[in-house]
C-alpha cells in the first residue's frame, strides 16, 4: 500500500497527461523567425551543445523534472533514464520531498542515476528545503545540479498546500553552503522581472522561469481538490514567451537562463534560444508521447530532434546554440500586445 503523499505523485501523472490538450498552448507561436536566405555555414561547422554556467550540455534541451515517489513514478524515470543516457541528454527528476518520510519512495528517485550512471542529473526540491535535506537528495542522486521550485500558485490551491512563502532567504543560504550549482525553477506560471531581479539580488545564477503553455499545476490541484474552486486561475501567470522577454529586460552577464513550459518542437527551442535561453527544458509533451504512444515513440521522437536542431541552427546561420541570440523575430497578436504594454520590446 503507497502513501497518501505517493498516491499524490500518481494522481498528477494521471492528470498530466488526462488534462494535456486541454491545458497545452504555445505562446511562441506567435513569434515569427525572420529567414536571411544566405546563412553561409555548412552543417559540420554547427554544434548543438550549450552551458548554463557549470552545467555542459552536449544538446540544448533537456528531459525537464516530472515525477518520482511512486511506483508508477519509478517506471517513468527508468524509462526517461534510459532515453537520456542514450542521447546524453540531461535530466531533472521531480521533487523529492516524499522521501524524508516515505523510505519507499527513494528508489523511484535513485533508479535514475543507477540507469544512467555518468549523465547530468538535477535533482528538485521546494524552495523552503533544509540544507541537511538538499544535501541528502544531493547524495541519493549524486546530483550534479539542484533545482528549487517555487510554486505559490499550486500550494494555495491545494487543500493540504503550504501557505508560508518566505523563501528568498533560504534559497540565497543553500547558494552559499552547496558545493552544486543551483536552479531557482518556477512549475508553469512564469516569472517577470521583479522576481528575476529579487533572484539575481541574492546570488542566483541559474533561472528557470517556466511559464505558463505547459502542464498546468493550477489546473491540476484544482481537479483534485475537492473543497474549493479555482478554476479562474487556469490561465494564471506569463507564458513562456513573456518570461523570456521579462528575462530579457534585466538579466545580467552572469545569469544563465533555461526557458521549459508548453515547449513541443526542436523549432519550439530555436525560439527559446533567440530570446535568450540558454537552455531548454521539455517535460508534458515527453511524458506524453511516452505514456500515450508508448517508450519506441519517445525514442523516434527524441532522435528526430537531435537530428532537427543542427539543421535549424544552420537554417539560422549559427554555429553554436548560443548564437541564436542575435537572430531577427517579430511577435504577433497577445504577444506583441503583451510585449509593448511591459515595454520589452
Amino acid at each position: 500500500m503507497e502513501s497518501n503523499h505517493a498516491q499524490r505523485k500518481n494522481e498528477h501523472l494521471s492528470l498530466a497527461t488526462k488534462l494535456y490538450t486541454q491545458v497545452h498552448t504555445n505562446s511562441l507561436d506567435n513569434m515569427q523567425i525572420i529567414h536571411h536566405s544566405l546563412p553561409e555555414i555548412s552543417l559540420k561547422e554547427v554544434t548543438a551543445a550549450t552551458s548554463c554556467g557549470k552545467l555542459k550540455f552536449t544538446s540544448p534541451f533537456f528531459i525537464e523534472a516530472m515525477t518520482g515517489g511512486s511506483q508508477n513514478a519509478y517506471k517513468v524515470n527508468q524509462k526517461l533514464a534510459i532515453l537520456a543516457k542514450k542521447y546524453r541528454l540531461a535530466m531533472a527528476i521531480g521533487s523529492a520531498s516524499i522521501t524524508f518520510h516515505d523510505q519507499a519512495a527513494k528508489k523511484s528517485f535513485s533508479v535514475v542515476r543507477e540507469t544512467n550512471p555518468d549523465g547530468i542529473i538535477i535533482a528538485n526540491l521546494s524552495a523552503k528545503a533544509s540544507l541537511e535535506q538538499a544535501k541528502a537528495v544531493i547524495e541519493l542522486l549524486n546530483a550534479n545540479a539542484l533545482e528549487l521550485h517555487i510554486n505559490t500558485t499550486q500550494e494555495l490551491i491545494m487543500s493540504d498546500g503550504d501557505r508560508d512563502f518566505h523563501w528568498l532567504a533560504n534559497i540565497e543560504s543553500l547558494i552559499n553552503h552547496l558545493d552544486v550549482p543551483i536552479i531557482v525553477k518556477e512549475v508553469g506560471f512564469g516569472m517577470d522581472a521583479t522576481t528575476i531581479n529579487q533572484l539575481q539580488s541574492i546570488g542566483v545564477q541559474l533561472i528557470n522561469i517556466s511559464g505558463r503553455g505547459g502542464t498546468n499545476f493550477a489546473v491540476i490541484e484544482d481537479h483534485r481538490n475537492h473543497l474549493t474552486n479555482f478554476d479562474f486561475l487556469n490561465d494564471w501567470g506569463q507564458t513562456t514567451l513573456e518570461s523570456l522577454l521579462e528575462a530579457r529586460k534585466v538579466r545580467k552577464k552572469t545569469t544563465q537562463i533555461i526557458a521549459s513550459g508548453g515547449i513541443c518542437s526542436p523549432l519550439d527551442v530555436v525560439k527559446a534560444g533567440i530570446l535568450g535561453a540558454n537552455a531548454v527544458g521539455v517535460a508534458g509533451y515527453f511524458l506524453n508521447h511516452l505514456i500515450r504512444d508508448g517508450f519506441d515513440a519517445l525514442d523516434k521522437e527524441i532522435n528526430n530532434w537531435q537530428v532537427t536542431l543542427p539543421r535549424l541552427l544552420a537554417l539560422l546561420g549559427c554555429r553554436s546554440f548560443n548564437e541564436l541570440a542575435s537572430i531577427d523575430f517579430v511577435l504577433h497578436g497577445k504577444e506583441l500586445e503583451y510585449a509593448q504594454q511591459r515595454h520589452l520590446i
